[in-house]
């Protein structure tokens, strides 16, 4: 029975990334907005495959993208021979986006896409899969006003899919990524959002990567102080050291001058305030 179960989910697989191929292949020339993470870089992959030259990747560096997610580009890239080219979407010039509002990822999305369209004059797609659609993503709609493409959405593939379809490809330090929004999601609604914080959480979420490995951890900025989020499987398996962890984090967060406002199980998208109006 194992056996015939990985066999169909074999055959799903390559059934789903001949349909992303489907996709990709009709056009003479692309562009990639390649974040780091592993929906964009298995879209990538395949569009190398499919496409070869005639595809260009994007990757925006920003005080709101990790060095982790830059550093995994440019390796992927240099090893695998992809046309990448490096950016600054510029949306810290952006005082809408600084601000935080609840649809502050349409201003990034905004920024990003204007400046993909300054140095590329053709098709642009996105690495949004077909789980993106449940959420409430304001970056699709600025992604839509730039005509911009999904083919993982167009070819039906989903989030559990992008991974296996990574597997396959033996992008094996990509497929098992935890979720990485970029550095600003972790700043509540409405709180400016700044580089020094953004460094700051980096400098935190990497230290609990580095004690912990690698998950779903968070360093939330709130309007009552710094908000550490770790899920309880993780806790429960380094209960060992997470006393010593959290003397750690405690001491990190007073040195940085900041008020500590606790722990919490990790909950996706918890900074994200949203009042009835704001839609």
């Amino acid at each position: 029975m194992e056996t015939a179960q990985q066999g169909a989910g074999e055959a799903a697989m390559l059934a789903a990334m001949a349909r992303l191929e489907a996709q990709l292949i009709d056009y003479p020339r692309l562009a990639v907005a390649l974040s780091g993470g592993v929906d964009s870089m298995t879209l990538a992959a395949v569009a190398y495959r499919v496409l070869g030259d005639k595809l260009m990747l994007v990757h925006a560096v920003s005080p709101a993208v990790p060095l982790e997610a830059s550093d995994r580009v440019r390796e992927h890239s240099q090893r695998l021979g992809w046309p990448l080219t490096i950016v600054d979407a510029g949306e810290f010039s952006d005082e809408r986006y600084r601000n935080n509002p609840v649809n502050r990822c349409y201003y990034c999305k905004t920024n990003l896409y204007t400046r993909l369209r300054q140095v590329w004059d053709g098709p642009v797609a996105s690495g949004a899969n077909l789980d993106d659609l449940g959420d409430y993503r304001p970056g699709l709609l600025a992604a839509s006003e730039k005509a911009v493409v999904h083919p993982l959405v167009e070819a039906a593939i989903d989030k559990q899919m992008v991974r296996a379809i990574a597997r396959h490809l033996q992008l094996d330090d990509v497929a098992e990524l935890p979720a990485q929004p970029c550095l600003s999601s972790r700043v509540e609604t409405g709180l400016v959002i700044n580089a020094t914080d953004l460094l700051f959480v980096h400098r935190i979420e990497r230290y609990l990567t580095e004690m912990l490995g690698p998950g779903d951890v968070r360093c939330r900025i709130t309007a009552a102080g710094v908000r550490i989020e770790v899920p309880e499987d993780i806790r429960e398996l380094h209960s060992d050291q997470w006393s010593a962890v959290c003397v750690e984090l405690e001491q990190r967060i007073a040195n940085d001058g900041r008020s500590f406002a606790g722990y919490d199980s990790y909950r996706r998208g918890s900074a994200f305030v949203h009042k009835p109006g704001d839609l």
